[in-house]
């Protein structure tokens, strides 16, 4: 017999951990081939981890609600011995480059650190605390102490990650200063928006109060009777909600509106319909006609497709648009299709249909969600006639698409101007006005609504 690691697997770009929200199998039980083990949440989207073995689970690691990095073990499987993975290449002796590189950097690191931080020794505390929480505080210089006395918001009052990322910026807003380490890297993925809020806190703030309080707001007293009943978010709502007040607080929001006629669009909708599924196998919705123009404004506006890490402004090469969805339980997600500029609307169709139905299905995957540098919201799907938007970061602008309605509108004519029925939209734009300006935010929407309007009712498919 011999053991198995069953390791977080890379699950996407940009995503390095993901948060163990239910284990399908308990130790001692069979595990065959391609079996789900566990199951596991990143920032918006929930998945299972297989094995890639046959054998019997005889070790868990790691609980639920637990955060885990990718590649770490979680878990072991014994199998036969002859199975052709189940000797851990982990356990063979490393080579002799591996070793001598290995030496070099730590007689660099002894060399170059004349102060080096004492691990603290956080099993001596009668509080569980995950191994990201653990290594953040050993980063940040935490004491088990400081730790204990943190307030936890998570399950049975566990410290999450957030919780120990709040306290170290608002210790460190209040001028205390950060003791020096220079330990080996600890993979740690820190949200950019906390980043930026250390980074950015002066060093003697004339108003630290009022800097403390944007990161964590005084609570309204909530007075609750015997009539009211208490709901518990559940984690993509707690998710949702840190990342639209952290937007708020990182970007200054503001907006553009513009109404559009669109009602050449409309007829060329209802001509091509039904024609349109039965030749490609796909609906035909406003969404991928609305999505088009915003790829082509985003070609002539490439500011409008941009980042903000600092005060650095990373100007992205691809045009990959985020497409907010109402998921059955009433939360949001925001797939992403990749160079939306490339497709024609069939593409546009299929991408955006593709991507909503497994939204609603709970099947996207980590890398359907990331990547994003603009993002388009469709709130008249809801009736609304505009909205405001919250910028999904680190993006600086979102469109958002309102109800199309029939309206008594002035037609101008060689002939003169008279009163006829128009479908007609509002196009609100929100940009963050630390990188954006009125001229681009305005221009660029403006961009959008004049493709919008200039629409072909007799181009093909």
């Amino acid at each position: 017999m011999a053991k198995f690691e069953l390791k977080l697997p890379k699950m996407g770009e940009s995503v390095a951990e993901a948060t163990i929200t239910n284990w399908l199998k308990n130790v001692g039980d069979t595990v065959n081939a391609d079996e789900a083990v566990l199951e596991i949440a990143t920032d918006k989207v929930d998945s299972e981890v297989p094995s890639e073995v046959s054998g019997t689970l005889t070790e868990i690691l790691f609980q639920v609600n637990d955060v885990v990095q990718v590649g770490q073990t979680i878990a072991y499987i014994e199998t036969e011995v002859n199975s052709a993975v189940s000797t851990p290449e982990v356990q063979v002796n490393p080579p002799v480059a591996v070793a001598e590189v290995t030496k070099t950097f730590e007689a660099a690191r002894e060399s170059v650190a004349p102060v080096v931080l004492e691990k603290a020794d956080y099993s001596n505390s009668d509080k569980f605390f995950s191994p990201l929480v653990k290594n953040i505080a050993l980063q940040e210089g935490v004491s088990v102490g400081e730790l204990n006395s943190i307030s936890g918001s998570g399950k049975e009052g566990r410290v999450t990650k957030e919780d120990i990322l709040t306290f170290v910026t608002k210790r460190n807003t209040n001028g205390v200063a950060k003791v020096a380490t220079i330990e080996a890297p600890v993979p740690v993925a820190t949200p950019q928006i906390v980043e930026q809020k250390v980074e950015e806190t002066p060093k003697a703030s004339p108003q630290p109060a009022a800097t403390i309080s944007k990161t964590e707001p005084v609570k309204a007293p909530v007075s609750v009777n015997g009539g009211d009943e208490i709901i518990e978010m559940d984690r993509m709502r707690k998710l949702i909600s840190g990342y639209m007040v952290a937007s708020v607080q990182t970007s200054a929001h503001v907006q553009s509106f513009i109404e559009v006629d669109v009602t050449n669009i409309v007829k060329w909708r209802d001509k091509v319909k039904t024609a349109f599924e039965k030749r490609e196998g796909e609906k035909l919705t406003f969404t991928p006609i609305f999505m088009e123009a915003v790829a082509r404004a985003l070609k002539d506006f490439p500011m409008m497709n941009i980042s903000v890490d600092g005060d650095k402004i990373i100007k992205r090469k691809n045009i990959n648009l985020g497409m907010a969805a109402a998921l059955p339980n009433g939360n949001l997600i925001v797939p992403v299709i990749k160079n939306a500029d490339e497709l024609n609307i069939v593409g546009m169709a299929k991408a955006v249909n593709d991507l909503g139905n497994r939204a609603k299905a709970g099947k996207l995957k980590p890398d359907d969600t990331q990547g994003g540098t603009y993002t388009v919201t469709n709130v008249g799907t809801f009736g609304s006639v505009f909205g405001t938007p919250i910028i999904n970061q680190p993006q600086v602008g979102i469109l958002a698409l309102g109800a199309i309605r029939k309206v008594p509108a002035v037609i101008e004519t060689p002939d003169g101007d008279f009163i006829g029925i128009r479908q007609k939209m509002f196009l609100s734009h929100s940009y963050d006005h630390r990188v954006v300006d009125g001229a681009l935010g305005g221009s660029f929407v403006k961009r959008v609504a004049e493709y919008l309007e200039a629409f072909d009712e007799n181009r093909d498919y």
